[in-house]
């Protein structure tokens, strides 16, 4: 079954209507996904994490079935801090002030500014498969150019990316998750059904390529501000990554979050590439479980 016992619906926030699937009981839990994704990457772990926790995956926006803010000069309406306004008024919705965030690669860069924003609101933090955004900017050599080429060629003037990518979505989006050695069936049918319509929607590739161009100016300024500030995660983190994947080749992903976080970090590789929940769901669930 995709997302048994879940409920599919549409949440109003002030900047638009987030799309999510809720389930469970208990703790309540968010579960931010990445690029070129949606809600539907927790798949194979949200059941199971909905026996113990109030489960709630919603689509970022400019992502999924959630709002699309149009193009920006300053990319603002794409910035973090924005996108992390958005989670606060979801999560409020279902009446939770204070509650865990499990997160994966652009969602785990929302979660990030959600923990420094909203230190009142996030008990837990699980970030995978990423380091701080402003780290990779900082580190940047051939092999992250090369490796993370995307983080550059989205973050190119509007609509330069937008048109090259509309023009075969379905080809970029292969050609852009076959950059992690992954199994071929690692998607869901249905989770990729949900990726791929997306994908084809002009206005998401839109949503995708502003969220890059944020990270490549607004979110560093924010990154710079909060750091000169000595503002850093509260709450303790786990740190996950796959082994398989780029972030454990290139980083001590471990002794970086530590200088982002004042409340205790673990974590370790897992048996995956980049699609850390869909490709080993099991050691997923095993690391959440514990942590949270």
């Amino acid at each position: 079954m995709f997302f048994e016992g879940f409920t599919l619906t549409e949440i109003a926030v002030p900047g638009g209507t987030i799309r999510l699937r809720h389930g469970g009981s208990g703790p309540p839990l968010l579960l931010l996904h990445g690029n070129p994704q949606t809600h539907a990457m927790w798949n194979r772990v949200a059941p199971t994490l909905a026996e113990r926790f109030t489960v709630v995956a919603p689509d970022l926006r400019g992502y999924g079935g959630s709002f699309k803010p149009p193009v920006s000069a300053d990319h603002a309406p794409y910035a973090k801090r924005e996108m992390a306004k958005d989670l606060i008024a979801v999560m409020a919705h279902f009446g939770h002030r204070r509650f865990r965030v499990g997160s994966h690669d652009r969602g785990a860069r929302v979660a990030h500014r959600l923990a420094l924003d909203f230190p009142e609101a996030v008990e837990k933090l699980a970030v995978l498969d990423i380091v701080p955004t402003i780290e990779h900017f900082e580190r940047t050599d051939m092999e992250f150019a090369m490796g993370y080429y995307h983080w550059f060629w989205f973050a190119q003037p509007h609509p330069i990316p937008e048109s090259v990518i509309s023009a075969a979505p379905d080809v970029w989006f292969h050609g852009h998750t076959a950059r992690s050695p992954k199994p071929a069936d690692v998607f869901h049918p249905e989770a990729l059904a949900d990726y791929l319509a997306h994908a084809r929607q002009p206005e998401t590739t839109r949503g995708m390529c502003e969220d890059y161009r944020a990270a490549a100016t607004i979110d560093l300024v924010h990154d710079r501000e909060s750091r000169a500030a000595g503002r850093k995660v509260q709450c303790p983190m786990l740190v996950l990554w796959g082994n398989k994947g780029k972030i454990g080749q290139w980083y001590d992903a471990l002794a970086i979050w530590r200088d982002y976080c004042s409340n205790g970090v673990t974590g370790g590789a897992v048996s995956a590439g980049h699609y850390i929940a869909e490709e080993a769901p099991g050691e997923t669930l095993d690391w959440f479980g514990r942590f949270f």
